[in-house]
């Protein structure tokens, strides 16, 4: 079947850990020039492009993706958008006789608006249809899906951002994101789930247990409001709280439980039973030490309460976003960040002693990066990240997944217009689960034309 997928949003956080990962550095237009268009050419082998735990399979390929980025400046706002079209050849779906190509488009787009000198807005969105779980989770944090799926699985991400100064000392930063998820894999039946929880076959095979669009399909709302104090020219202290809420509304039963039947009469958990609303509040502080070195930190607290599951029971744990840049030489940086906070997952399984069904995880996000000039023409980039997610409740509460991911990248540039670049991605994923751990090695070469 022919894959397609479209992402479009701003090119933040996420944008840098893409670039060691097939995707091509548009590089910096110039103060004369609104738009830039480019052109990549890439041949790779993927040791294991389907991110499987057995039956692992490996394939040489090629990609073409061409981009234009369009940048413009007005006296009190900016516009962007970048697109990008990506065609990928799998050599080894061919020699299996199924379709070997998929395609791609990503499109980034952002809008900066100063109402005033003391009032700006900012709005961003992302949004990817994709198989990749660097597209489905693009940003610094932790992802509920570490492995590649097939299908037009669609991640959107959009936040709206309104900074005020009311005072030389005094400002507020109000926020409003909402994040979309939604998979192509549907369809589950209460026999097929009733099926699996027994370890009974289903038409014949094993029966299958939950699909993605029944325990991942959500959308997730999130309201904060920072109040900040400049207590110096380089330090702004701020205190702050969010509500988020996520809903699940694939509408289909994901996990049988006696213990919930024996409650409620109802036998099946659906995926609105993972339904919660969490509540944040945080201190922190920005803080430069130097002209080059800046860090930022807020910790606090976040507790959830899943209302809608009649076994669940709220929980309450630490919250964190922490990032340092450090820039050692003009274009030379390095960033260093930690997130922990709960977030979604695909594993929904039932403990079968108590009934409680898996509400979500919790995670600690460790991730780092290094842009080097090497020589004028030669830069070097290295990406590498952690994720530590713990399983609350469910037949695997209190274990935890571990996920390791790397990338490595090398750009020469021949003249302004052409380069070549090489590179090398790693991605290891160990949990006590069957069937979910695999490790996965990706190297690539290609050129690039830019005008």
């Amino acid at each position: 079947m022919r894959k397609f997928f479209v992402s479009m949003g701003l090119a933040a956080a996420g944008t840098a850990s893409l670039q060691a990962a097939y995707a091509p550095d548009l590089g910096p237009l110039s103060s004369t020039k609104i738009w830039n268009v480019s052109a990549t050419l890439r041949g790779f082998y993927d040791d294991n492009y389907n991110t499987a735990n057995s039956n692992v399979r490996g394939s040489y390929g090629f990609e073409l993706s061409p981009q234009i980025m369009l940048a413009v400046p007005l006296q009190q706002t900016e516009l962007g958008l970048r697109n990008t079209y990506g065609m990928t050849y799998y050599e080894d779906r061919s020699n299996q006789g199924q379709d070997p190509i998929d395609q791609s488009d990503q499109l980034d787009l952002w809008v900066d608006h100063a109402f005033t000198e003391r009032w700006q807005g900012k709005m961003m969105d992302t949004f990817v249809v994709g198989q990749e779980p660097q597209l489905l989770n693009p940003n610094s944090a932790p992802g509920a899906l570490p492995y590649r799926v097939d299908g037009n699985n669609v991640a959107n991400t959009g936040t709206l951002t309104l900074n005020t100064d009311w005072t030389r000392l005094f400002s507020t930063s109000l926020n409003y994101q909402n994040a979309f998820a939604d998979y192509q894999n549907s369809g589950a039946t209460q026999q097929q789930i009733f099926d699996n929880y027994f370890g009974l076959p289903y038409n014949g095979a094993p029966a299958a247990g939950a699909s993605l669009a029944g325990s991942l399909n959500r959308i997730d709302q999130t309201v904060s409001l920072d109040l900040q104090w400049h207590v110096a020219p380089e330090t702004v202290a701020f205190v702050g709280g969010a509500f988020e809420w996520v809903n699940y509304y694939g509408n289909e039963p994901i996990a049988y439980s006696p213990q919930l039947g024996a409650q409620t009469g109802n036998f099946f958990y659906y995926s609105q039973s993972r339904n919660y609303r969490s509540y944040f509040g945080y201190v922190g502080a920005q803080h430069n030490f130097l002209s080059n070195l800046n860090a930022s930190a807020k910790v606090g607290v976040q507790y959830s309460d899943f209302y809608n599951d009649p076994l669940g029971s709220p929980s309450t744990t630490p919250y964190a976003v922490v990032s340092v840049i450090y820039t050692y030489l003009p274009g030379d940086y390095v960033e260093l960040g930690l997130n922990q906070m709960q977030n979604s997952t695909d594993v929904v399984n039932v403990n079968t002693s108590n009934g409680k069904i898996t509400q979500n995880q919790e995670s600690t996000y460790l991730y780092g990066s290094i842009n080097h000039q090497i020589t004028p023409k030669l830069l070097g980039t290295l990406i590498g990240s952690w994720q530590y997610s713990s399983y609350t409740q469910g037949a695997y509460n209190n274990e935890a997944d571990n996920f390791y991911s790397l990338g490595l990248n090398f750009s020469y540039a021949f003249t302004p217009h052409f380069s070549a670049d090489a590179g090398y991605n790693y991605d290891d994923l160990q949990s006590n689960i069957p069937g979910r751990p695999y490790s996965r090695n990706r190297v690539y070469i290609g050129v690039t034309a830019t005008y």
